[in-house]
């Protein structure tokens, strides 16, 4: 077991990538195995519930990436002890020393990482205040702290606001409260449940998000001690406890990296193996993935994903919160419908701001106009506010090499692959943005005979 202190959390904060550039020879297909651990969606916010118990907890699987890497430097200065398992990915969490931080130390390891806002429940019950910063985040949307902040005075605290970031106190503890979800925000549910649980009192959370990763948070929080109810009408019900210990558990696999390496294997026209995927958390994207001319294998292990030969069809998607399309599968799956022979329309509802991505395809050749109508089956929250969020992809078109700066996380991907995809030599920079949820994707490229060089 390696101890995480603060020196290496900062060192690794990054994998070693930020800035670095790849170097695509593209246009040979991906066909081998990778494995998938657990969900960064689910397993930086494991970690965060782990303050709420008085009892060390033990969370296995977790990937080796940056936003884990960021979590964990934060938990150390809050005087967590973090021993990780370098070959099981297991991390072992003792939360018993818990103490305040200094402001500068925390916005040193924040970066731009949005998760020490979801530290400010924890910390209200443990030490009965909370600083966090100012918080960054991918570009892909507005993603505003100020429904945190309200949800967090509902529960009483006290907040003030700093030219360093935000001050919280619960000088006469948190209670129970009844929130309603303009939208079904992941964020906003994750907030709600890891301040609740130890809240004097009921909470009552209305149009909550109900993704697998919340699921499992909910599952962990259980075992902890927590009290919590989930109704079919998207309802959350929680009834605070004084207490509550640690936990063991085996993270949620990460669906998200699942379906990008499975867009990868169609639009390579590959065969990836992909270890630790589970049928019931792909349903969506395997109905829309099959319609599109992909083909996959389920197994008890993983699925397979790959390129059944023929021509890939067009599909319509709109993406939705769960058990909808998912935001963070269309974009590793729009470069594959460039592909496609025909019109594809994909309508975006949960980020406003997603597809700045497609510059980069369209300079490579693909065919993609992008429109502020409301391109589904129906309008949506951002049909009248002035945002490009639909696409109309027309293929297929032929990609060729060009050089891309990685935007954004999901974005990156894409055009990581569309690298692989294209003909010719491709220079991809500020890769180290995909260190973020792409558990030692250098690795996996190299497994599935990728021809690349990474500059340093």
């Amino acid at each position: 077991m390696n101890t995480i202190t603060n020196d290496s959390a900062r060192a690794g904060a990054s994998v070693g990538l930020t800035g670095d550039t790849i170097v695509f020879n593209g246009g040979r297909p991906l066909s081998g195995r990778i494995e998938v651990r657990g969900a960064k969606n689910l397993v930086t916010k494991a970690m965060v519930a782990a303050l709420l118990g008085e009892e060390v907890s033990v969370l296995r699987d977790v990937p080796d990436i940056s936003d884990v890497r960021v979590v964990a430097g934060l938990l150390t200065l809050h005087g967590v002890k973090i021993d990780r398992n370098e070959v099981s990915g297991d991390l072992r969490l003792d939360p018993t020393n818990v103490e305040t931080a200094h402001m500068a130390e925390i916005n040193a390891h924040a970066g731009s990482s949005r998760i020490p806002i979801l530290f400010c429940g924890p910390l209200l019950h443990r030490l009965g205040e909370a600083f966090i910063p100012d918080l960054g985040g991918c570009r892909i949307g507005d993603r505003p702290i100020d429904f945190h902040l309200e949800v967090l005075r509902n529960f009483g605290a006290v907040i003030e606001k700093l030219p360093s970031g935000i001050r919280m106190s619960a000088p006469e503890g948190l209670h129970g409260a009844k929130v309603t979800l303009p939208y079904p925000s992941v964020g906003a549910t994750e907030q709600v449940l890891l301040t609740a649980v130890r809240a004097n009192g009921r909470t009552e959370l209305r149009n909550a998000a109900i993704e697998p990763e919340i699921m499992d948070l909910i599952n962990i929080l259980q075992k902890m001690g927590a009290v919590i109810s989930v109704d079919a009408d998207r309802v959350i019900r929680i009834e605070g406890v004084e207490r509550l210990g640690g936990y063991s558990h085996k993270a949620l696999f990460d669906r998200n990296e699942a379906a990008s390496w499975a867009s990868a294997a169609l639009v390579t026209k590959g065969d990836i193996y992909v270890g630790g995927a589970k049928q019931p958390e792909m349903l969506t994207f395997l109905n829309v993935f099959r319609k599109a001319g992909g083909a996959f294998e389920i197994h008890d292990d993983g699925i397979r994903f790959y390129h059944p030969g023929g021509e890939l069809r067009p599909v319509v998607i709109e993406t939705d919160v769960h058990p909808g399309f998912m935001t963070d599968w269309q974009q590793p799956l729009v470069v594959a419908l460039t592909q496609a022979h025909g019109v594809s329309i994909v309508h975006e509802t949960v980020y406003e701001q997603r597809f700045g991505f497609v510059d980069a395809l369209v300079e490579m050749g693909s065919d993609i106009q992008l429109h502020r109508e409301c391109l589904g089956s129906q309008e949506c929250r951002f049909g009248q506010r002035n945002f490009q969020h639909s696409a109309i992809i027309s293929g297929p078109t032929k990609l060729k090499a060009a050089d891309i700066e990685v935007p954004d996380l999901r974005g990156g991907f894409s055009h990581l692959i569309a690298a692989l995809a294209a003909e010719g030599t491709s220079r991809v920079s500020n890769v180290g943005i995909i260190a973020r949820g792409y558990e030692n994707f250098i690795a996996k490229l190299e497994t599935l005979g990728a021809d690349f060089t990474v500059e340093a």
